[in-house]
């Protein structure tokens, strides 16, 4: 059974999908393999044979108001009803872009915008419950909303998907995790926009060494956005791939004070 709220998927569209894929099977040594066209050509993402991530083409498909899809990554977060927690978001301020619909017999899958703007998707799985969660290098590894609607965010996803969102109380930062923090699978932060992250949800990815990563990013035609940073979780930095899909990688044995 799925824990409400918890991440389970994580993808990526481009706009440059053919340098978008050799850029992270270089990164991270992944290996994507293409699920054929009657799934749209979605390419499901492996690390060491475990199931990490998805991705797919994106170029010339519009969002509902009618402007360009832009390459980035999305986080869906799971449930066991998705049409009542659908439902619930709606109800809650939330705006659809994508109802409920079946993803071939992997599981249904839905897309909305919470009420301070940010994209989130929802999962039901069948035949996929998610990915794989190890901690190895080029896995998924944390997940977080940053914004500039803290208290609202804060509303939203605690009444959405039934979880007491604690706060850190990091320097008087605004930052909270779904419930405490050594059982939570995500936070949310305030300060997005300005000098500020960027707004939205993001996904880090579990690397080695966070510096040497850095440089090979940048070797293989990406970009460093921020960072890197140390923390008591590892060190980190946000980069982004070379069609623009902005994503954290961070290194938990460089974890400050390790």
């Amino acid at each position: 059974m799925t824990t409400l709220g918890q991440p389970v998927w994580v993808d990526f569209g481009s706009t440059n999908f053919a340098a978008s894929k050799a850029y992270y099977e270089q990164l991270f040594g992944w290996e994507l393999t293409d699920s054929g066209e009657e799934m749209g050509h979605y390419h499901m993402i492996t690390a060491d044979g475990d199931l990490v991530a998805g991705g797919m083409d994106v170029t010339g498909m519009t969002c509902p108001a009618g402007d360009p899809i832009p390459s980035s990554w999305s986080v869906f977060l799971g449930t066991d009803d998705i049409d009542a927690t659908f439902a619930r978001a709606l109800g809650a301020g939330a705006t659809e872009v994508m109802a409920p619909t079946d993803a071939g017999g992997a599981g249904r899958h839905a897309v909305l915008l919470d009420p301070t703007g940010a994209a989130f998707g929802l999962w039901q799985g069948a035949e996929i419950e998610g990915f794989v969660f190890s901690g190895k290098p080029g896995t998924p590894a944390w997940f977080e909303l940053m914004t500039s609607d803290y208290d609202v965010a804060l509303e939203f996803y605690s009444t959405v998907f039934e979880v007491t969102m604690v706060p850190m109380g990091m320097d008087a930062a605004e930052y909270a995790t779904a419930g405490p923090a050594e059982e939570a699978s995500f936070g949310i932060g305030g300060g997005a926009g300005g000098n500020g992250p960027e707004a939205g949800w993001r996904a880090y990815f579990v690397v080695e060494q966070c510096d040497a990563t850095l440089d090979r990013v940048r070797e293989l035609g990406g970009t460093v956005l921020g960072g890197p940073d140390d923390s008591p979780f590892g060190r980190l930095a946000a980069v982004a791939d070379p069609a623009g899909a902005s994503f954290m990688v961070i290194s938990p044995s460089e974890a400050a004070g390790a």
